[in-house]
């Protein structure tokens, strides 16, 4: 919003000094500011100190669009939108224009004549950065109108000639003059479209209904592509490919670490009242090691990807699943467990395809990737070793019975009984509550069970752990 002591005019724009600069020079001279302040530059992108984001800064301080090659659920979109922050607070613009016309140097018809016929009196805007950033999914069904343009029929009718460009109707791409436009999915546009875009960022010119309209558009282009589509073999020309500055790859988180701190900052927060959910950080990293366990199975098609947005929503509903026994049992604390895990068998089929031949169910693929992960965490605490004393227990006839129904209770006196499990607890910083407690000790068999220790039984949502 413009204030007082703004100018108001191109007259009083041009008396203050003002210098225009392009989108590039912007973008460039505010990220040498946040760099030398040793600002966070994209907020919430984990994962991408090391790779991507020095590629991005080397981009835009060279001047150079770029485009994001990776597979789905990597942060591109996020990190495009994020370029707005390295926009100025706000730029003028002449009061009115649908383009967005630089007050010194308009670039549309109607702005040049009326700057021809009201001179220095001509009023500006100020137009905050938040509204100079456009966004396109791209589709086959986009036309050259729908980014470029169209001749308005109801300007024609009112007079004009086809000729004249007062009768354009402008598309996406030249509303985000002086802005940052983003182009999802680039190899997805029809190849005469592709033609259009490519006209547009290195000729500066375009035809709309056989009227050639110079357009010198000041944009930064940001798209995103697959890896797969964005080749001449795939769906991308290859004249458009060689204008795009830099190409940068991104990809999945590649720790534990890095999947826990995303899932914590996205998943949904919603506030419980007489319910206290607390995730054990065992159950945090058998929720990010699923993912990373889906990423190089070989049942699940990794041409598509498996994206952060599984361990989201996987970390959401086995919270969800926890918070639910808690209501029915009428405990006030909700600890996640392993006999939650069967929650994310929703959240995760609809997020991953299927790379196997034959009938294969995907809730029996998931149910693998669940157990892998259960022992691939297990193994990072315990050997098998650890509990000798313990599944010596199980051999004189002990046996221990879980559920995710079970009250937590159940589990604390379970463990009274159970030789050799305290100190495993204790690694886990299981203690502090029954809630904790049942969610440690479901782990630790679970565990020991996969590492074929212990045998179990599963009847009617039940299991019992025995000897072998």
């Amino acid at each position: 919003m413009a204030t007082s002591t703004q100018p108001q005019t191109i007259g009083e724009l041009r008396a203050s000094g003002y210098q225009t600069r392009t989108v590039k020079e912007e973008l460039r001279a505010n990220l040498i500011k946040k760099i030398r302040a040793e600002e966070e530059l994209f907020p919430g992108v984990v994962g991408y100190e090391e790779t991507v984001i020095p590629q991005i800064e080397n981009a835009i301080l060279s001047g150079q669009d770029i485009v994001l090659l990776g597979e789905r659920g990597q942060a591109k979109t996020r990190i495009a939108r994020s370029l707005v922050n390295l926009l100025d607070d706000e730029v003028p613009v002449i009061a009115g224009c649908e383009i967005n016309d630089d007050p010194f140097n308009p670039i549309c018809k109607a702005c040049q004549l009326r700057l021809a016929d009201e001179g220095d009196a001509t009023p500006i805007a100020w137009l905050p950065r938040d509204r100079r950033y456009g966004e396109k999914l791209a589709t086959p069904d986009i036309t050259i109108a729908d980014l470029i343009g169209e001749v308005d029929p109801i300007k024609v009718a009112e007079g004009r000639y086809l000729a004249d460009e007062l009768t354009i109707h402008y598309g996406m791409v030249p509303r985000t003059h002086r802005g940052i436009f983003c182009l999802n999915e680039l190899p997805d546009l029809a190849e005469r479209i592709q033609v259009g875009l490519l006209n547009i960022m290195e000729e500066r010119d375009v035809q709309i209904r056989g009227y050639k309209v110079r357009l010198p558009l000041d944009v930064y282009v940001v798209a995103s592509a697959n890896p797969e589509d964005y080749t001449n073999r795939g769906r991308i020309i290859t004249p458009l490919k060689d204008r795009m500055g830099s190409e940068i790859r991104t990809h999945y988180p590649r720790t534990i670490e890095q999947e826990i701190n995303i899932m914590e900052a996205e998943a949904a927060p919603f506030a419980m009242e007489g319910i206290d959910l607390t995730y054990p950080r065992f159950m945090k990293e058998i929720v990010a090691e699923l993912t990373h366990q889906a990423r190089k199975s070989s049942d699940i098609s990794q041409r598509s990807g498996v994206s952060v947005r599984v361990s989201i929503a996987n970390y959401e509903n086995v919270g969800s699943n926890a918070v639910r026994r808690a209501l029915r049992l009428k405990e006030r604390q909700a600890v996640p467990r392993v006999s939650d895990l069967p929650a994310v068998v929703a959240s995760t089929a609809g997020k991953i395809e299927m790379d196997t031949l034959g009938d294969v169910r995907e809730d029996k693929i998931i149910t693998k990737l669940i157990n892998q992960a259960i022992q691939a965490v297990f193994g990072n605490y315990f050997e098998a070793s650890d509990f000798d004393q313990l599944v010596a227990g199980f051999e004189r006839g002990l046996s221990v019975q879980a559920a995710d129904s079970l009250p937590s209770m159940d589990y604390v006196n379970q463990l009274a009984r159970v030789g050799g499990l305290s100190r495993a607890v204790d690694k886990l910083e299981g203690r502090g509550s029954p809630a904790l407690i049942a969610s440690t000790v479901e782990f630790i068999l679970e565990g020991l069970h996969l590492n074929r220790r212990l045998n179990k039984d599963t009847s009617q949502g039940k299991t019992r752990y025995r000897p072998r």
